[in-house]
C-alpha cells in the first residue's frame, strides 16, 4: 500500500511489562513541550474491527487471529496513518508490525506468512523497540496479573525478548530506523526523553510546528 508520504511514521512496540503506554504518553507530553505534537494512535484500532480483534485475541488463535490483525492493521492504514503521512504529519503508532513479528510467532505463526500477509502495509521512518530483563518482565507481569492468554506460558519473556531482536533485525534491513531502548533501570519519562530526542533529529523540518494531535479515528 503506497501512496504519497509528506509527513513521518513512528511506532513504538515492545513486550508486556516494558512501560509501553505510560512511555507512549510521556512521549506525546514530550513532543508538544518541544513544539512538536503528533498525531497519536494504535493498534488493535478504536474501529469496530479493532475493537473485535483486542476483544477475541484469547479466543481466535494462529492464521485466523493473524489475518485478523493485518485486516485491522490495512484499515487503519487507510483511515488513518496514509491520510496523516499526506497531510505532512509527525504520527505515532502504539503497536504496529513489530509486534505482529512477535505475538503471532509466539501463536505458530510462520514469520513468511506473516511478511506475506503484511507486505503491503508502508514501513515506519522509525521503529522504537522497547526492551527489558525478561525476569524483571515476568515479575511486573505477576504483579499486575495475567491480562491475555501469551502471559501464561512462563517463558513467553525471553521469548519475546528473542523474536523481538528478530523483528528489529528484518525492519533495518528495510531500511527503517531502529532505535532499540532498554527499560530495566530507567524511568518511563527518561525513556520517552530519548524517544523524543531521535524523532526530533529526524529531517522534519517540513512538518509544521503548529500542526495539532488529532485524536485516533478509525
Amino acid at each position: 500500500m503506497t501512496g504519497e508520504r509528506d509527513g513521518w511514521f513512528v511506532t513504538v512496540d515492545g513486550p508486556s511489562g516494558v512501560g509501553k503506554s505510560t512511555t507512549v504518553q510521556a512521549l506525546h507530553d514530550c513532543l508538544a513541550a518541544e513544539g512538536r505534537p503528533a498525531r497519536r494512535t494504535g493498534e488493535p484500532t478504536t474501529s469496530a474491527l479493532g475493537q473485535f480483534t483486542r476483544s477475541h485475541a484469547d479466543e481466535i488463535h494462529s492464521i485466523a487471529l493473524a489475518c485478523l490483525v493485518a485486516a485491522n492493521r490495512y484499515e487503519h492504514v487507510e483511515t488513518v496513518i496514509q491520510p496523516a503521512l499526506q497531510a505532512g504529519e509527525l504520527i505515532v503508532s502504539d503497536r504496529y508490525l513489530a509486534s505482529t513479528l512477535v505475538l503471532q510467532r509466539l501463536d505458530g505463526v510462520p514469520n513468511d506468512f506473516l511478511l506475506a500477509v503484511n507486505s503491503r502495509v508502508p514501513l515506519p521512518d522509525m521503529a522504537v523497540i522497547l526492551t527489558a530483563d525478561p525476569e524483571l518482565i515476568a515479575e511486573r507481569i505477576a504483579q499486575r496479573g495475567i491480562t491475555h492468554r501469551f502471559h501464561l506460558d512462563p517463558t513467553a519473556p525471553a521469548r519475546e525478548a528473542e523474536l523481538y531482536a528478530e523483528a528489529a533485525a528484518y525492519l533495518m534491513s528495510r531500511g527503517v530506523q531502529v532505535l532499540p531502548l532498554d527499560t530495566s533501570h530507567v524511568t518511563p519519562s527518561d525513556v520517552a526523553r530519548r524517544i523524543a530526542d531521535a524523532i526530533l533529529a529526524l529531517p522534519i523540518a517540513s512538518i509544521a510546528s503548529t500542526t495539532r494531535p488529532t485524536p485516533q479515528g478509525t
